[in-house]
């Protein structure tokens, strides 16, 4: 005897689920940055962080090209730097103390697809890329505000 597949009426009648909610990271990060330049002080920095109240943002060249991310982690290099070396907290360039390796992701990345890569390489907010430019970025906040949007609406 063969064996014979069987596929019942219910199995015929299930399909593929479809999202009643935006679940592209473009959907959800922030488009208004604030951003800096490579020859800007560290100093500056700093005091934009408390002011805007932000821990983090893409540095970009004269063109608008990305070339780096600067955020807090970068900083208390600086301050640790001043400490070892008895000297006050000096202007010295946010190129000397960005992070010039730069994971970013594309606009049209799934939440899903993001929540892994953060999960993977522990940053707190990555650039988000379109053409080769910056259109924003989104943080590990921003991925679980759309999970809790997303578990909010039904599937179907």
């Amino acid at each position: 005897m063969g064996i014979k597949s069987f596929m019942g009426r219910r199995a015929k009648d299930v399909s593929k689920k479809e999202y009643n909610a935006p679940i592209l990271v473009e959907d959800y990060m922030s488009k208004k940055l604030i951003t800096f330049q490579p020859d800007q002080s560290v100093l500056e920095v700093m005091e934009s962080f408390a002011k805007n109240r932000i821990s983090g943002g893409p540095v970009l060249d004269d063109n608008g090209f990305l070339v780096g991310i600067i955020s807090e982690a970068d900083c208390m290099k600086e301050i640790s730097e001043s400490r070892y070396f008895n000297q006050p907290i000096l202007d010295k360039s946010v190129e000397r103390f960005m992070t010039k390796e730069v994971e970013t992701i594309p606009h049209d990345m799934s939440i899903f697809d993001a929540a892994g890569v953060f999960h993977k390489n522990k940053r707190r907010r990555l650039p988000v890329m379109k053409d080769g430019l910056l259109v924003g970025q989104i943080s590990r906040k921003d991925i679980v505000i759309a999970a809790l949007k997303l578990s909010s609406h039904n599937y179907q």
